[in-house]
């Protein structure tokens, strides 16, 4: 299976507005960052995990034209604000697209974006999604998905596991359970929002512990602020920890 980086920034992606730092004016494409999102392509399908308001962008950069189903880690607004655009997934397939996440995630969809629900129309100009909450591993078209329960600040939210490989985005503490369903990781995507902890994301030190503790053959840090550049904190990480950039692709067994 293969993970491709859509998006590794943080909610106001990077370059910041009106900011003149070293990583927003750098000429190195691996400090311009949209926001977070990943697709993880495994037997012949799509998973996308999440629906950020860069979403079509990524999607023309990629050239991706493919999805076959949404994982939703939770829905503010970096990570779900560009729902809209998955209508061009369900024009592609003429068929609704099967998203899921946990109940309050489905449930905030449902009331937001009740359009998004509805069945689909003769033009296909709304998105048809078909909402499913779950709270345990399920199967979609004999593919096994594994949420894994994490906190972000106070508000109960997912990561993923498929195979042997997990993304966990906007993370302030993973619970010992969780822990347990992280073992035996080729690739780990992990947050790592900026220098300095946050009350409801990890910073480099946290990120780095925590890669640590899952001892996940290739751990690589995503969903970052400006204040961190891709070459100085690449020359900080210990080995087998790195810095996500869009447009990164992984495999995994």
């Amino acid at each position: 299976m293969e993970v491709l980086i859509l998006g590794c920034g943080s909610s106001g992606g990077t370059p910041a507005i009106g900011c003149g730092c070293p990583t927003c004016t750098s000429g190195d494409p691996r400090n311009s960052r949209t926001r977070s999102s990943a697709v993880l392509s495994v037997g012949g399908l799509n998973f996308l995990i999440d629906s950020g308001p860069d979403l079509r962008g990524q999607a023309l950069r990629e050239g991706l034209t493919q999805v076959d189903a949404v994982l939703y880690t939770h829905p503010h607004a970096d990570h779900l604000n560009g729902i809209d655009d998955l209508r061009a997934f369900c024009y592609l397939n003429r068929a609704p697209l099967p998203i899921f996440g946990n109940e309050y995630t489905m449930r905030d969809i449902e009331t937001r974006f009740h359009y998004t629900t509805l069945p689909p129309g003769p033009w296909w100009d709304k998105p048809s999604l078909q909402t499913t909450a779950v709270s345990g591993p399920f199967s979609h078209r004999g593919i096994e998905v594994i949420p894994i329960p994490v906190w972000h600040g106070k508000g109960a939210i997912f990561g993923y596991r498929i195979g042997r490989l997990a993304y966990i985005t906007d993370v302030s503490d993973i619970p010992p359970e969780s822990y347990r369903l992280l073992q035996d990781l080729d690739v780990l995507l992990i947050d790592c929002l900026r220098e300095q902890p946050h009350y409801t994301h990890f910073g480099v030190e946290q990120a780095i512990e925590a890669s640590r503790r899952i001892g996940a053959r290739r751990s690589v840090f995503i969903h970052m602020t400006h204040e961190l550049e891709y070459h100085a904190l690449s020359q900080r990480l210990p080995e087998g920890m790195e810095v996500a950039f869009d447009g990164m692709r992984l495999a995994s067994e």
